[in-house]
């Protein structure tokens, strides 16, 4: 076992991937938590959809795609909360109208230059091998911005996930907190791409957050446990993927299953114990 993870740990690649993607993982458990509770966890998988249109794009014009998708991502995440504001489309319906029209764009713009190649798969599916040595320092500096803003914001965004009304009668902007999470979970989400792919990047905000909500009655406690979770479910999925040859991001988000499915039996035990 230990010369097995010796092995492992000495390709660069992987030792990159594991960071970025541990980090990734941990941002994404926190934001998920907020986001599950507010009922905004398909954002997660419109804002992919969105990421990987302007990846496309950037891919077909010869542009930086990290560089070009953040702030498009970002852009998309501030129309998808004034569009649910202000009532004339709801959540759900303003995600698939623009993740559907930002996921065909992309793939127009393939078609019409490099056409559907290896390198589109692994930013649909994810590759652990898209980690270039830029990529993994923006993905450190900008992962580290989202850890510490959430975390230094931790109470505002705790008011408005349970009681937006009552956080906005004691006079917080519940709008820019809103707003803040939206744009912590864009940013999230592209540098997830690149390991899980845009096709599965959501699993990372939606698995942890519901498997620790099995067993634990808190916030405080979900947060900590999705957390744990998240990175501890990514670690073990990058090993199967790298033992058996598998894609990453669907191992990760096989593991992150097994783990929901034990921890939702565990919760029907722990209920069943409870007196009436």
């Amino acid at each position: 076992m230990l010369d097995w993870l010796a092995e492992l740990l000495s390709y660069n690649f992987i030792v990159r991937a594991l960071i970025v993607g541990g980090l990734v993982s941990l941002c994404a458990a926190l934001l998920g938590v907020s986001l599950v509770l507010k009922r905004y966890s398909m954002i997660g998988d419109g804002l992919s959809h969105v990421g990987f249109g302007s990846l496309a794009v950037a891919m077909a014009l010869g542009l930086a795609p990290l560089t070009i998708s953040i702030p498009v991502v970002m852009l998309a995440a501030f129309l998808l909360l004034r569009l649910s504001e202000a009532g004339k489309i709801k959540g759900d319906a303003a995600v698939a109208i623009i993740s559907t029209s930002s996921l065909a764009i992309g793939v127009l713009a393939i078609s019409l230059t490099t056409g559907m190649n290896t390198d589109v798969c692994n930013y649909m599916f994810g590759s652990i091998l898209a980690m270039s040595a830029a990529d993994v320092q923006l993905s450190l500096v900008l992962g580290a911005v989202v850890l510490v803003l959430f975390i230094f914001f931790y109470h505002r965004l705790f008011a408005v996930t349970f009681d937006e009304t009552f956080a906005r009668a004691t006079g917080m902007n519940a709008g820019l907190y809103n707003m803040l999470l939206s744009m912590l979970t864009a940013i999230t989400v592209v540098l997830g791409m690149r390991l899980m792919g845009a096709m599965l990047i959501s699993s990372l905000i939606i698995f942890p957050a519901l498997t620790a909500m099995r067993v634990c009655r808190h916030f405080r406690s979900v947060v900590i446990v999705s957390a744990i979770l998240s990175a501890f479910c990514f670690a073990v999925g990058m090993g199967l993927s790298y033992a058996f040859a598998t894609a990453t991001g669907a191992s990760v988000v096989a593991v992150n299953l097994m783990m929901f499915l034990t921890f939702s039996l565990i919760g029907a035990l722990q209920k069943r114990r409870r007196p009436a």
